[in-house]
C-alpha cells in the first residue's frame, strides 16, 4: 500500500477493509487483526505522508446500555469483537488527529442495504437477503425477531454522505469527527416485511433467530445524527418505501438480464 500511495501520489485514502460483526465473532482474532492492525497501519502512512483519511465505524459501537434513541456522546460499550475494533479506531483516529494532525474523519454506519453487493458477513444481512429471497423464493426465513428494529440505509445515502463528510472544510467538524452518528431509515424486521409484501403479493416471511438476534439486540433502534446535520449538513433521502422500490426494481431487472 505504501509504494502504491507513493507511486500514484495518492492523498486521499478511504479505509474500508474490515471483518464485519457475524464473521467477527467467528473469527475473533482475524477480527482484531484485520480491523485494529489495518486501521493502525493506514493511520501511520496517513501521518508519513500526509494522507486525508476516511475509516468508517460502525453502530456496533453502542452496546446494551444505549438508549433506543442514541445520541452523539454516549457510553461505548459493545459486545462483538467487531464493535470493539470499531470503538479502538475511533479512538486512535482521535489521538492521530489530536497528537500528529492527521485529518481522518469517520462516520458509524448503519446497516446498508445495496441491490450491487451481496451480504458480507454482517448482522444486518438480513435486510439486503430478504430481499434476493423474496424475489427468487417468495420466501425468507430472518434470522432475527419480526421486532427487530434497527438503523438502516440505502446504499446510495451512505455513498453521498461519505463523500460529503470528505467535502467539508475540516474547519467545520467538531468532536465527533471520528465516528459521525448517521440516520437513514429506522425501521423493524416486520416492517419490511410488510413493505415488501405489498409489492410482492405471495411473499412470506418466516422467523428463526439465532445467536445474531443477541448482536442486534445490543444495538439502538436509531441514532441521533444532529451532530452530523449541524456540521456538514446532511439530510437522508431515501425512506423504507423509497428503499424498497428501488431495492425489488433493480434486483428483478438484474435477475431478469442473468436469465
Amino acid at each position: 500500500m505504501e509504494n502504491l500511495i507513493v507511486d500514484e501520489d495518492i492523498g486521499t485514502v478511504y479505509h474500508l477493509a474490515a471483518l464485519l460483526s457475524a464473521t467477527g465473532e467467528k473469527n475473533p482474532g482475524l477480527c482484531q487483526e484485520v480491523n485494529i492492525g489495518g486501521m493502525v497501519n493506514v493511520l501511520e502512512l496517513a501521518r508519513i505522508y500526509h494522507l486525508r483519511l476516511f475509516a468508517p465505524s460502525s453502530i456496533a459501537v453502542f452496546g446494551p446500555d444505549c438508549p433506543p434513541l442514541a445520541p452523539q456522546q454516549t457510553p461505548l460499550n459493545p459486545t462483538t469483537m467487531y464493535g470493539i475494533t470499531k470503538v479502538a479506531g475511533e479512538l486512535m483516529a482521535d489521538y492521530y488527529h489530536a497528537v500528529h494532525g492527521v485529518d481522518v474523519r469517520g462516520i458509524r454506519y448503519p446497516g446498508l442495504i445495496s441491490w450491487k453487493a451481496p451480504p458480507g458477513g454482517g448482522t444486518t444481512d438480513y435486510a439486503v437477503e430478504i430481499f434476493h429471497d423474496a424475489i427468487e423464493t417468495g420466501t425468507y426465513s430472518c434470522f432475527v425477531s419480526a421486532e427487530t428494529r434497527l438503523p438502516m440505509m440505502y446504499m446510495e445515502d451512505a455513498i453521498r454522505a461519505t463523500l460529503e463528510l470528505m467535502d467539508a472544510p475540516a474547519d467545520s467538524l467538531g468532536p465527533a469527527r471520528s465516528g459521525y452518528n448517521l440516520a437513514g431509515c429506522s425501521f423493524s424486521v416486520g416492517e419490511l416485511a410488510t413493505a415488501i409484501g405489498e409489492r410482492l403479493e405471495d411473499f412470506v416471511c418466516n422467523f428463526e433467530p439465532d445467536e445474531r438476534q443477541e448482536y442486534a439486540d445490543s444495538w439502538p433502534d436509531e441514532v441521533d445524527d444532529s451532530a452530523a446535520r449541524q456540521d456538514w449538513a446532511w439530510e437522508a433521502r431515501f425512506g423504507l418505501e423509497d428503499l424498497v422500490d428501488e431495492m425489488l426494481a433493480n434486483l428483478t431487472r438484474m435477475r431478469e438480464v442473468e436469465v
